[in-house]
Formats: structure tokens, sequence, C-alpha cells
């Protein structure tokens, strides 16, 4: 059964905007070989503000710690990621699995 890794980083207030462009620059060029596994980014827009999204699909535990430990080893990403860290507030992971019923992702 896939899992999902919903991911939510709450940036500093003001710092969104300077986190989007460091996605742009940075974040997506180094993640975009990884990206078969991403379902998506999502920025908020109302309820809880300053918060960016993602959504990825693993076939189970075993290929998401993998996914991770491969991301966590690219130097590329790493260095996006650290300069990422100084403009958060806070991250939350969640792991999800499908309901029985509806689409799933």
């Amino acid at each position: 059964m896939a899992i999902y890794e919903l991911r939510t980083y709450t940036f500093q207030v003001g710092k969104l905007d300077q986190a989007k462009t460091l996605y742009v620059e940075k974040g997506w060029p180094a993640l975009r070989k990884y990206q078969d596994k991403l379902v998506g980014y999502f920025v908020s827009d109302v309820g809880p503000l300053n918060q960016l999204v993602h959504l990825w699909r693993f076939e189970d535990d075993a290929d998401r710690r993998l996914h991770w430990d491969t991301l966590f080893g690219d130097n590329d990403f790493m260095e996006f990621a650290n300069q990422l860290r100084t403009l958060e507030a806070s991250q939350e992971n969640r792991l999800l699995t499908s309901a029985p019923w509806g689409p799933a992702p």
C-alpha cells in the first residue's frame, strides 16, 4: 500500500517570498531529478499563512527512507536546504495512507 508524506513548512512572517525565490533558483533545480515521487507543491492562501506544503507518494516506508537518504546525500539539495532552513519558523511532517474509497492522488 502506498504511503504519502505531507510536509508543511511555516516560514517566518515576511520570508515566504524569499523562500519561493530560493525554490525557483536552487530548490527546484536540485529536486527536479527526484520529482517522480512528488505529487505537488502548494502555497497557503487562506487559513494558516506563510506556509509551503508538499506531498510525496512512496510505495512503502523503505521507499520513503531511501528517497530522503538519497536526497539528503545530494550536495545541491543540501546547499538549498541549509539556506531554506534560515527562513523557516517550523516544519511538520505527516505520513498518510489513502482512504479505502474515492480517488487516490
